[in-house]
């Protein structure tokens, strides 16, 4: 398949998908989350034994992209739903993949991005990176991410990044459990494929086998955390506060909020 906003290599049994829109600092638009579903799709069905998730240019993944979040002024109840359904789509594939997966996060990774890059089995991280879930300042809810962040880091820090919607550096990623490990800039990619071919001396019917496992484990209680956060993230964008966030982030100016 020809990829326009990633790019699929695949070498020596490792598979490399590169989150390819480095002028938009990768930001997810609808087309990246079909074509990034495509291709981990593509790589589920290849021989390649692990996944690199990375970014071109500067950034991992900026969040959305400026044309589609003007665009969500417009969108009708059905396609909120549908927007809400396919990024919760995005996630579960992330986190249920049937590979070891590994996210290269060259610079910042925020929002929806941030879930890309910690979704990952192995989330390592160039020691400048950012990280945050940013959607309470523009009038979102986290409310698809905060279903594993919880699991990842507790509820304590969870309702400190998701209500405070602060943008956090490499370090305290690291310290919270977000990240695995930090990285100078110049030898991430190599660390990545380090722990890529560390990974493929172990049976890869037991490294499917264990995913799996662990999967499974978890989730009846995801279907039923994931149905709510996709009502709940679709619900708030019929909200005044939604429009005003939006229109206000657009402008670049501050929010006037009705609390509405």
């Amino acid at each position: 398949m020809n990829y326009k906003t990633v790019q699929l290599t695949s070498e020596s049994g490792i598979a490399t998908i590169t989150l390819n829109r480095p002028d938009k600092r990768n930001a997810i638009s609808y087309e990246l989350i079909d074509e990034l579903l495509a291709a981990l799709d593509e790589v589920a069905r290849s021989s390649s034994l692990v996944l690199i998730l990375t970014g071109a240019g500067k950034a991992f993944c900026s969040g959305m992209d400026l044309e589609n979040l003007k665009g969500l002024l417009g969108r009708s109840p059905e396609q909120n739903v549908q927007d809400s359904e396919n990024m919760a789509r995005l996630f579960r594939t992330l986190y249920e993949f049937p590979k070891p997966t590994i996210a290269a996060v060259n610079g910042p990774a925020i929002a929806g991005g941030c879930g890309v890059a910690t979704l990952c089995d192995f989330t390592l991280a160039v020691l400048d990176a950012k990280f945050g879930y940013t959607e309470t300042r523009i009038g979102f809810v986290p409310a698809i991410v905060s279903t594993f962040l919880l699991r990842q880091i507790g509820e304590k820090h969870a309702r400190d990044l998701l209500l405070t919607g602060r943008i956090i550096g490499a370090d305290e990623a690291y310290r919270l459990g977000m990240v695995n490990e930090l990285i100078a800039p110049e030898k991430l990619l190599a660390r990545a494929h380090e722990l890529a071919s560390q990974l493929m001396e172990n049976s890869p019917v037991s490294l499917q086998c264990t995913k799996r496992l662990l999967s499974d484990l978890a989730r009846r209680e995801l279907d039923w955390q994931l149905q709510s956060a996709i009502k709940e993230n679709a619900a708030v964008r019929s909200t005044q506060d939604f429009r005003e966030g939006i229109t206000s982030f657009l402008e670049k100016r501050k929010p006037r909020w009705s609390g509405k």
